[in-house]
């Protein structure tokens, strides 16, 4: 993949390292794999306007710092039939124009209250379909929408109320699976570079194979070319923030998370089983969203700040997924 022309940023790095590793310390990068909480067990974040960290989570530290977000937020079709075969028992749902308003009227002040500067969504049909979310959401002053131009396909997008400085697609990169054959991402691995005042901060929407007719290895291939591309950026960028979020459609202990965990800072892994799960199944909560940061000199996850912000049903803003969310500190500029 040929990189795209970079603008120069305003700030000379400084080291970092020695607070990655203690970060790392304090979420308890250990190992060791959580096990799956039962559903009854909601954790501190259960209602549906939780913005604010519960009791117990460590106060910001000082100097610049961002909330990042990621949410899927479940079939956002909008008003028009791309596949010629729409609504009832078909793949492609065709809301009314007031079924689409009320769907993004949900989704609207849940985003907004989550108090984040960067939000990466799951399962955004069309432009159109962001556009519509876009304006319950007028903070969001920029977004990108990564699609892979299939009819009917639910696509990742980010919105920001910081500029977009650079985007990358991985929509067609190839992707290995375990056996050694090719495949690509299930949807676009949407990289988005942002200026966050003066500091480049660099997120990556990502939504793994489901597993819906089930295709285990295409999850493993997407959870390892993950990390290569992270670790790999992080170094391209050794000062900015490096940051992926979203539905990666497995739990930890399996074998897509434990790739991802190999080089990567799973940020909620250290706050209690409880309060992690995301997706509630077969009657228990599943943690199947995610936020991963790579390791460089541009940032650091704010220890205890990962949160789940779901309505009592586990659900979030009319989606069957909670929104997960977590604080990040600046490196100096």
């Amino acid at each position: 993949m040929s990189p795209l022309t970079r603008l120069p940023f305003r700030f000379r790095p400084r080291p970092a390292l020695a607070l990655w590793g203690l970060v790392l310390a304090l979420a308890g990068c250990d190992g060791t794999s959580p096990q799956t909480p039962p559903a009854q067990d909601a954790g501190g974040c259960v209602q549906g306007n939780c913005p604010q960290p519960d009791s117990g989570t460590a106060p910001l530290p000082s100097g610049a710092h961002v909330r990042i977000a990621a949410y899927n937020v479940h079939r956002l079709f909008d008003t028009v039939c791309d596949t010629g075969s729409c609504g009832g028992s078909n793949y492609e749902e065709l809301p009314t124009e007031a079924e689409f308003q009320a769907q993004v009227a949900q989704l609207g002040p849940a985003i907004n209250a989550l108090q984040a500067d960067i939000v990466m969504l799951e399962e955004v049909e069309t432009q159109q379909s962001l556009d519509g979310l876009l304006a319950r959401v007028p903070a969001y002053g920029y977004s990108m929408l990564g699609e892979t131009y299939s009819p009917a396909s639910v696509d990742v997008a980010v919105l920001s109320v910081f500029p977009i400085i650079e985007t990358r697609s991985h929509r067609n990169q190839y992707i290995i699976k375990p056996d050694g054959s090719f495949t690509r991402f299930s949807r676009d691995l949407l990289e988005v570079h942002l200026d966050v005042d003066g500091r480049r901060v660099i997120v990556f929407a990502a939504h793994f194979r489901s597993k819906v007719n089930d295709d285990p290895d295409r999850r493993m291939a997407e959870a390892n070319a993950s990390r290569i591309i992270l670790v790999e950026s992080a170094k391209e960028f050794p000062d900015a923030l490096v940051v992926l979020g979203g539905d990666l459609n497995d739990v930890p202990g399996s074998d897509p998370i434990n790739a991802m965990d190999e080089s990567l800072l799973r940020v909620g892994r250290d706050r209690p089983d409880s309060a992690t799960w995301t997706y509630f199944y077969s009657g228990r909560g599943q943690a199947i969203d995610h936020l991963y940061l790579a390791p460089n000199d541009g940032g650091a996850y704010v220890p205890g700040s990962f949160r789940v912000a779901r309505d009592p049903n586990g659900g979030y803003g009319g989606s069957d997924h909670g929104a997960v969310y977590a604080d990040f500190v600046l490196a100096a500029p």
